[in-house]
């Protein structure tokens, strides 16, 4: 690699110190709040207020032919995680980059999910622009509609739900769990949500964060590799379910299904989401197994892509297909209108592209 090549790479990692929404941990939470709730009237209704506030559903072109039952098929749900701090809405507004996109599928019969990692960076074909771009542009190009299609093209399985959440939730989340006690593996210093710098600083060893607290650590990228980081993150969801989980926890639910819904904007109906409470709910507890698309950098026309790797991606994509169980089937192109309206975003925010 070129001393110029070197340089880049790191103003890259240097702008991508940026909040990572975790959206990974939204679903297990979604099915532990449901889940509780399932047990109060109360909190099924508080529940359900929330979940209606955060409908808005986008017309797509699906890969379904029909509409999926999630009480009967396995389905597939994409989370976009989005930078919306106070400062980028009033910059940009809705246009938006994602910071953390994240596929989920479900398989009924197995009760399991998969969860594939898509990196940000990744160089991908997007189709409402005709073009190959970072697939992070696809929000801000336009908005879940531009991005729920990109990820059809580049997994070739059908999109479902899609479910976009800011970093607010995770760190609300955290919150009102209490905070999470997790290893923190060395010392470090972080920004904070709202970007001031070094606002976080921690010390290694075994502890209780809060949600400030646990956000730079899961986004914390100086000490460590990606791979390093990402074990990091699993340890992060892993404390939050055992804190969600236990008994001392059930009486936080309302707080947990709080968070989520005040920074939630998603088309799946609260009868949708009731549909996943039984994946959480086996005897066996819920089975989670993690994907991720390997890669390599590359630079072009000098500026910085994760190309992602052709073998790992078919094979992902295999994986993703036998798990819904599209690969026993032809999954045309149709337009499915999911459930109403088209939500875009100003596709003006290209402007975002000069920052990589």
């Amino acid at each position: 690699m070129s001393e110029f090549q070197r340089s880049q790479r790191v103003n890259q990692k240097k702008k991508g110190r940026k909040k990572r929404i975790f959206m990974w941990i939204f679903v297990p939470l979604l099915i532990v709040a449901l889940g509780g709730a399932a047990y109060a009237n109360f909190l099924l209704k508080k529940a359900e207020s929330v979940v209606n506030k955060s409908y808005k559903p986008v017309k797509t072109v699906s890969k379904r032919t029909t509409q999926v039952n999630p009480d009967l098929d396995n389905i597939s749900i994409l989370l976009i995680g989005v930078d919306e701090s106070k400062i980028r809405a009033k910059q940009y507004g809705e246009a938006v980059r994602s910071d953390a996109l994240l596929v989920a599928t479900f398989n009924k019969k197995e009760k399991s999910v998969k969860l594939l990692s898509i990196p940000r960076d990744s160089y991908v074909y997007i189709p409402g622009k005709n073009k190959k771009d970072k697939i992070t542009h696809a929000h801000a190009f336009g908005g879940p509609k531009m991005t729920i299609e990109t990820v059809q093209e580049l997994l070739d399985i059908p999109i479902d739900y899609y479910v976009k959440i800011n970093f607010y939730a995770f760190m609300d989340v955290v919150d009102a769990l209490d905070g999470i006690d997790v290893d923190v593996p060395y010392a470090l210093s972080e920004q904070d949500s709202e970007d001031r710098p070094n606002a976080i600083n921690l010390k290694p060893g075994f502890q209780t964060l809060n949600g400030e607290e646990a956000l730079a650590l899961a986004r914390t990228r100086h000490h460590d590799t990606d791979v390093m980081r990402g074990m990091r993150q699993q340890e992060i969801i892993k404390a939050l379910m055992k804190k969600a989980l236990s008994i001392q926890s059930f009486s936080k639910h309302t707080d947990i299904i709080k968070a989520v819904g005040d920074n939630m904007q998603t088309n799946m109906s609260f009868t949708d989401m009731k549909s996943l409470i039984d994946y959480g709910l086996t005897g066996s507890g819920l089975n989670i197994d993690t994907l991720n698309l390997n890669g390599e950098d590359a630079y072009i026309n000098k500026i910085y892509y994760y190309k992602l790797d052709e073998k790992s991606l078919e094979e992902t994509k295999s994986i993703l297909k036998t798990h819904l169980g599209t690969n026993r089937g032809s999954t045309d192109l149709s337009q499915t209108d999911s459930n109403t309206d088209e939500t875009t975003t100003n596709a003006g925010a290209d402007s975002t592209s000069n920052n990589n």
